[in-house]
């Protein structure tokens, strides 16, 4: 039996054997079939001995490159919707704000119908999903890169600086995964959690703020409390990571079918989003005036 996933994106995709994934047993069945063919009291059919009944058709299991060629078009997806994106901004900087505002809900939106309605494994939802978030990862990017940092840094530098530490981080998180650094507990589950509900709960408290001092708590302001909370969510989003490499790596000890591969996709992609927008953010504080 296979316990459900740690993680919420992908919750649901890991099922039990006994009412999820189709496939489980149905060899067992289709020998039974076979085996009444010669039973005592049975006629012999020499047509069902010589044109066997086909076994039960199951469906391919997932395997490390299902996740990886799943990931791969999905991440695809997100940075060309991203680099079209940033271009549009770049044309019209009113679009900023409507563009990252869509590529927000319907990233939120899709998540939720994924999380919610069990269809982490739906191809078009993950393919939607990154297409929003593509839409809201290019113009934050162009936002960032040239209205928030000073002259002296280019937009170009500032986000190649971000990609290559979200991936960074993502490599390093693997290596530590792989080698059993840290192992992914039921404690380490729960303390993670606990960890993004209040980070979650402070951003949520400070945009509410913001509505009504200037910068709210000073989360998102540049300044030292902004630094550090940025160098948290950092934090939390890379050890996030290993929930994501614990449920890909449970669903494939479990046979689960090769489609289960987007919903892993998905969780990944979610949390590479998450940690690209926050060292962006960080190295915006370091380089704006």
């Amino acid at each position: 039996m296979v316990r459900e996933s740690s993680n919420p994106v992908m919750r649901g995709v890991v099922r039990d054997n006994q009412t999820g994934f189709a496939g489980f047993g149905a060899g067992a069945a289709g020998a039974a079939q076979g085996a009444m063919f010669n039973q005592p009291g049975q006629q012999y059919d020499p047509y069902a001995q010589q044109y066997p009944q086909p076994a039960p058709a199951t469906s391919r299991q997932l395997t490390v490159d299902d996740v990886v060629t799943k990931t791969a078009i999905t991440l695809g997806v997100l940075t060309l919707m991203a680099i079209v994106s940033y271009f549009l901004v770049d044309s019209n900087d009113a679009l900023a704000t409507p563009l990252m505002a869509v590529g927000a809900i319907g990233g939120l939106v899709l998540v939720l119908v994924a999380s919610f309605g069990r269809k982490q494994d739906n191809p078009a939802i993950v393919l939607a999903y990154a297409a929003f978030e593509g839409l809201f990862v290019g113009s934050i990017s162009f936002v960032f890169g040239n209205w928030v940092v000073s002259g002296d840094t280019s937009a170009g530098a500032l986000i190649g600086q971000a990609v290559l530490g979200t991936f960074g981080v993502f490599f390093g998180m693997l290596v530590v995964y792989k080698v059993g650094a840290i192992r992914v507990t039921p404690r380490f589950t729960r303390m993670l959690f606990a960890a993004m509900i209040g980070v979650c709960v402070l951003m949520l408290g400070n945009l509410v703020a913001s509505f009504f001092t200037d910068g709210g708590f000073g989360l998102r302001d540049g300044g030292p409390l902004a630094i550090i909370f940025s160098l948290v969510c950092i934090g939390i989003a890379a050890f996030s990571f290993l929930l994501d490499f614990d449920s890909a790596d449970r669903l494939i000890r479990a046979g689960a079918p090769a489609k289960a591969a987007w919903g892993v996709a998905l969780g990944l992609t979610v949390t590479l989003v998450w940690l690209y927008v926050e060292i962006l953010r960080l190295l915006s504080y370091f380089n704006s005036d």
